[in-house]
């Protein structure tokens, strides 16, 4: 049975299934790293706060610039568009968030009666 692929064509596909994959890892183990060093309890809960601290400002702009860079490098690999959409909207997320002056107050206002 000839499917009608050669060699070039396989290398090919072996190649954008396999980079893909790899940059998913990379984000997935990024975003547990930052999580466990800045105190989280989870991945998710790190990706939901707004950042506290000037390191954690620092963190989400790395974020949002890696993020860019799968997103241009998806210009010449397109899986990799969406392997970079995820840390560009939280990286961005949350510069947006501090811009915004959100998560710099610990204790809310009591609500008034």
């Amino acid at each position: 049975m000839d499917l009608g692929i050669g060699v070039p064509e396989l290398l090919i596909l072996t190649v954008l299934g396999i980079i893909p994959l790899g940059g998913i890892l990379f984000v997935v183990l990024l975003l547990n790293g930052r999580a466990k060093r800045l105190n989280y309890p989870s991945t998710g809960a790190y990706l939901r706060a707004a950042p506290r601290s000037d390191a954690e400002k620092q963190d989400a702009a790395d974020l949002v610039l890696k993020g860019l860079v799968f997103c241009v490098l998806g210009l010449l690999f397109p899986p990799f568009v969406l392997i970079g959409l995820v840390p560009l909207f939280y990286g961005g997320r949350k510069l947006l968030y501090a811009s915004m002056g959100l998560g710099l107050i610990d204790d809310p206002e009591p609500p008034r009666a």
